[in-house]
């Protein structure tokens, strides 16, 4: 039996756009955005928010990797919207970040350096330690692109060594590497 034959039409959608993500993850793009609409589409004809942001940015990103830039930006803002209408804020931070990856791949980097501190001061606010990381990260990746090496080690190396433990998290990783390069 399906999710909806059973009455979860929420979790059909979810699951849907979850094997959508696998796909464009594993290098089939076009079948993965597919499913990531139709799951997507699913889902807010279920008339429910507590995930329509981040199940937005995952279509977002999804385009991005297919070179679909103004619309995973239209999505972006899109799910940026939602967040102020409903208050939920736990992914605003994130939101911020990628959207100013995109700002930035479109080479207006004072909008994506606006963005970064955006998403840097919303994930302090929250305490949201992994937030903060890829923030920082990409504010420190900015900085490291203006010559401003220094000031990129000194943003992001207290927020990395605040962690303790999941040094071989691809984002640890990722921030360890940056960190290395910046020395």
């Amino acid at each position: 039996m399906t999710g909806t034959e059973q009455g979860f039409p929420v979790w059909r959608a979810m699951g849907t756009i979850h094997r959508g993500w696998v796909m464009v993850k594993n290098d089939n793009v076009t079948r993965g955005i597919s499913l990531l609409r139709s799951g997507w589409a699913a889902y807010r004809a279920t008339g429910t928010d507590m995930w329509t942001p981040y199940n937005t940015a995952l279509l977002a990103k999804a385009c991005e990797i297919a070179g679909q830039i103004e619309e995973a930006l239209t999505l972006l803002n899109d799910a940026l919207q939602i967040v102020e209408r409903t208050r939920q804020r736990w992914f605003a931070a994130e939101l911020n970040r990628l959207k100013g990856e995109l700002l930035l791949r479109q080479g207006h980097s004072e909008a994506a350096e606006e963005l970064y501190r955006k998403a840097l001061s919303i994930a302090q606010e929250q305490e949201a330690k992994l937030w903060e990381l890829r923030a920082a990260a990409s504010l420190a990746r900015l900085r490291r692109d203006q010559g401003r090496r220094a000031e990129a080690r000194d943003l992001l190396a207290p927020v990395y060594d605040w962690f303790t433990e999941g040094f071989d998290a691809p984002d640890l990783k990722e921030a360890k590497a940056l960190l290395d390069e910046l020395a």
